[in-house]
């Protein structure tokens, strides 16, 4: 839409294939990682069903003993919704916070406001709240609780259930990398009060360029929530852009 020059990294591969997973890595640690690795179907096993049961009582789930307010939030998440204009500049108070090898933006008024185990939820009902949810729940899928954040932050159907099926198939051995790219920058391609499109742009560690790519986000369960595609991918495949032009550009 800014028209950009890119290079399309193979949409209608399976995730695992696709160039923004084995060279960007972006959302698994913003590491170059897994190159050359051969993928191995692991077994099911005590611990992962351990997993699976603890995923399913956090704070967004329907079998949460916390209560939920009228407007559908948790009772302790209240954020600042007030603001439903698309952002024109990155917000004055974000941070820097450490997830795994990679650092994501977090904000005091967009969130999130909440941690709860591995999440971090609680994100504003706006468009920068979409932004920083875009941000942070992919990062977490190269860390071993990406169960609990998936049956959590990603919504659920059958683009999930395919992309549990495939993140399964992932030796946890194969996560490690140099972490070597960073968040560079956001776009907010479309909002409504009930799903938002942002676009996050990467930066090499070299410095050599960008990357780009974007996630779909659905308010679910009185929080923003990634919605998968049908192929299971959390993102679109990357691809490469010719400076940020277009682009909202993150503070220091």
């Amino acid at each position: 839409m800014f028209g950009r020059n890119r290079r399309n990294a193979g949409a209608d591969s399976p995730f695992w294939k696709q160039q923004g997973w084995i060279l960007s890595a972006a959302f698994l640690a913003v590491a170059l990682v897994m190159a050359g690795v051969t993928w191995l179907t692991t077994g099911e096993d005590q611990p992962a069903d351990r997993a699976r049961a603890a995923a399913r009582n956090g704070p967004l789930s329907s079998s949460s003993k916390g209560g939920k307010r009228g407007d559908g939030r948790p009772d302790n998440c209240r954020t600042d919704d007030s603001n439903d204009a698309k952002p024109t500049v990155s917000p004055d108070d974000i941070e820097w916070r450490p997830l795994g090898a990679a650092k994501v933006p977090a904000s005091r008024s967009a969130g999130p406001l909440q941690t709860s185990g591995p999440l971090m939820w609680c994100f504003a009902h706006t468009p920068m709240g979409a932004v920083m949810a875009a941000h942070i729940i992919p990062t977490h899928m190269s860390g071993r609780d990406w169960r609990t954040v998936t049956e959590q932050q990603v919504v659920a159907g059958a683009g999930r259930d395919i992309f549990v099926a495939q993140r399964s198939t992932v030796p946890e051995s194969a996560q490690n990398g140099n972490a070597v790219s960073s968040y560079a920058g956001f776009a907010v391609d479309s909002y409504s009060p009930d799903a938002a499109k942002v676009q996050i742009l990467i930066k090499s560690g070299s410095g050599s360029g960008y990357a780009s790519t974007f996630i779909a986000m659905k308010w679910d369960g009185g929080d923003w929530k990634v919605q998968p595609g049908s192929n299971g991918s959390l993102y679109t495949s990357m691809t490469t852009v010719t400076g940020n032009a277009g682009f909202i550009m993150w503070k220091a």
